[in-house]
């Protein structure tokens, strides 16, 4: 199947992320108007500029709109603040269905805040993170239960993002990583597709996409020792695609393991939130193609995409088509 024909197929998908639904605040700051604050002697980062957008699983809702997505819905929890207001009408700007993202008092709303230089253009201050230290009520974590449950039939396209970095913080919980085991179970034709920063050995009966970094822990820590193929059979995973950036990807069947290049790009403008672009490019052309190496070549193509552009990117249908024609020539 061309990509010309997997993209005429997007518009026919629907997909549903679930997990950390983040907040991107890109603020550009002014180093000439730095001046010491006249109460702490401090000086001051003089923002003169913010944009917002979606991070983490709203990364991947970005790039499933920007590729073409028929329809796409999120699952997870945002503050009742106002970071979470900022969240909400971004991912409905994009055509992102929220009406199942838990609007929660008392929780913060995932936010990524990023300082960026406006002489330089570049982020050279530290990052300031709202994270969430305590565990998820319980009363909260039965809503995304039972949210998810509700939901799953209706989707042809399932994208887990666990993006948190303490378990203990995490939205997506061991209870669900259950929940989604035996609803991928029930649905064999739904594709369930998961990217996990840390916990990637913690999912059962899913289509996995760690990193290389993460595979490489994942194996190290269920048996001492890098083997692909050994760690997609211990987790019960039907497919296992690992990202190796600029090496490409390797796609691990329970029949073998294909490497599959990615179009070579001289010095990309910013590598992060490729591998959400990938997910969400790879698992809709595997809704499509059902064909695990050519949704890996798509995902590719997707991703880059994407590391030309600053910030999370994005790729149209026609940004792809002109990356597969510049791989050809």
């Amino acid at each position: 199947m061309t990509t010309a024909q997997i993209l005429a197929g997007l518009p026919g998908l629907s997909a549903l992320v679930v997990g950390d639904i983040c907040l991107d605040r890109w603020c550009t700051y002014d180093p000439a108007a730095s001046e010491p604050s006249r109460e702490t002697g401090i000086p001051r980062i003089a923002v003169v500029a913010t944009e917002v957008t979606p991070g983490a699983g709203g990364t991947v809702c970005n790039n499933l709109a920007a590729l073409g997505c028929g329809r796409i819905e999120a699952i997870g929890v945002v503050g009742e603040d106002g970071f979470g207001h900022e969240l909400l009408r971004a991912l409905r700007e994009r055509g992102v269905g929220t009406q199942r993202l838990l609007c929660e008092p008392g929780l913060p709303t995932f936010t990524y805040t990023k300082l960026i230089n406006r002489q330089s253009g570049i982020e050279d201050r530290p990052r300031v993170d709202f994270i969430n230290e305590r565990p998820l009520p319980e009363a909260v974590e039965r809503k995304l239960l039972a949210a998810l449950e509700e939901a799953f039939p209706q989707f042809d396209v399932i994208l887990v993002s666990d993006q948190a970095e303490t378990g203990q913080a995490a939205v997506v919980t061991p209870a669900m990583r259950s929940l989604l085991a035996e609803l991928a179970q029930k649905f064999p034709e739904k594709v369930v597709w998961a990217d996990s920063r840390l916990r990637i050995h913690e999912f059962r009966r899913l289509i996995l996409k760690p990193n290389q970094q993460e595979a490489e822990a994942a194996c190290r820590r269920l048996f001492g020792e890098v083997d692909y193929r050994r760690l997609r059979a211990a987790l019960e995973s039907p497919l296992l695609i690992v990202t190796r950036g600029g090496e490409g990807v390797v796609v691990v069947t329970p029949t073998g393991q294909t490497p599959v290049p990615t179009r070579k790009v001289e010095k990309p403008v910013d590598i992060c939130g490729a591998g959400d672009s990938f997910s969400a490019g790879a698992a809709l052309a595997l809704a499509v193609t059902r064909d695990p190496v050519a949704a890996a070549r798509f995902g590719n193509l997707v991703a880059s995409v994407t590391i030309m552009k600053k910030g999370t990117g994005t790729a149209s249908p026609e940004e792809v088509l002109a990356a597969e024609a510049a791989a050809r020539s």
